[in-house]
């Protein structure tokens, strides 16, 4: 009866233009009818819980029964987060004021949260740092991250209200990112997005993504930036691709080759996040932002709907998804 429900949910609240949309845009580009591709969709939607953009993204036209199966989608996503993450304690993550106090000891920087009576504070704290990084205590997807640098207190005090009034009210010092890093693109933090899991008193490591800058001052997908994948080893072994499905072996601006790069400092990020995953064990499945600094990793922040990634089946040898690694220690699937 649960699963009716949710499937009825479902097919209440879809954007069917969108979907006929991307119907239409599959179909091209597999060279396929395009009725079969709709129909197919939605046989898709009820056995695996994928929605128009899973199917998508990770291809699905291309794949048959068994390859379908392993690939993580984001119904699949969403019946983990409900299993292994508790409602209750949501509001850690999503406030990042609450987050960055219940993980302080994981963010190795300073940071202060500004009202209209904190301007002499927050001048103080501007002209100690330098540059800073705002946002809102609520945001997501890189909205509303800003960099500043300090120039004049006149300034400064122009800033401090421009902020209060953009809700812009989480103050930052600047990650100085590992020099390693740096090459790959200098202009934003590139960082990892790392999962674990968390259950009887045990954490697990589940996979890493590279996410990089391309352009701006942020490396979110959703703002113009890129991902890619990481082994256990630390190295990226497949290209980067973007939200416009652009496919990167190496970046564009500098030129770095992005398949075989090695991330600095790898295994001391692994074993950072399987402890942090200990914090909050009422929420077991956990995608961490981590940066990796001359000095060590440290945690941005962390997500309790860590978002589903794995790698396109175009990019993979053998079109295999995800869920075979989640399952040997979630055993949901």
């Amino acid at each position: 009866m649960g699963k009716i429900k949710y499937l009825s949910k479902r097919i209440l609240s879809l954007d069917y233009k969108n979907m006929l949309n991307i119907a239409k845009g599959v179909a091209k580009k597999a060279k396929k009818n395009y009725l079969f591709i709709l129909f197919d969709m939605v046989i898709c939607g009820i056995k695996y819980q994928a929605g128009y953009y899973d199917y998508q993204e990770f291809e699905f036209y291309n794949l048959n029964k068994k390859e379908r199966k392993t690939y993580l989608t984001r119904g699949k996503n969403n019946e983990i987060v409900k299993r292994f993450n508790d409602k209750s304690k949501f509001y850690i993550f999503d406030n990042k004021e609450e987050m960055y106090k219940k993980f302080a000891k994981f963010l190795k920087r300073d940071w202060m949260i500004i009202n209209k009576e904190k301007l002499e504070e927050f001048i103080n704290f501007f002209k100690k740092y330098n540059a800073i990084i705002v946002k809102p205590v609520d945001g997501e997807g890189g909205k509303g991250v800003e960099k500043f640098t300090y120039s004049t207190e006149e300034e400064a005090k122009r800033i401090f209200y421009n902020l209060l009034d953009n809700n812009q009210t989480l103050v930052e010092e600047c990650v100085k990112q590992h020099h390693d890093m740096d090459k790959l693109y200098e202009k934003s933090v590139n960082t990892l997005r790392m999962f674990t899991f968390y259950k009887n008193g045990k954490s697990y490591f589940l996979q890493a993504i590279l996410k990089i800058g391309n352009g701006g001052v942020v490396d979110n997908f959703s703002s113009g930036g890129m991902y890619t994948y990481v082994n256990e080893a630390g190295y990226v072994f497949v290209e980067a691709i973007d939200r416009n499905d652009n496919i990167y072996y190496e970046h564009p601006i500098s030129k770095q080759k992005i398949v075989g790069f090695k991330i600095p400092l790898f295994n001391e990020a692994v074993e950072m996040v399987k402890e942090a995953a200990k914090v909050v064990p009422e929420v077991g499945y956990i995608g961490w932002d981590v940066a990796i600094t001359e000095k060590g990793p440290l945690i941005i922040e962390g997500n309790c709907f860590p978002g589903v990634f794995q790698v396109k089946p175009s990019l993979s040898k053998n079109k295999e998804g995800i869920i075979p690694k989640y399952n040997e220690v979630m055993h949901i699937f």
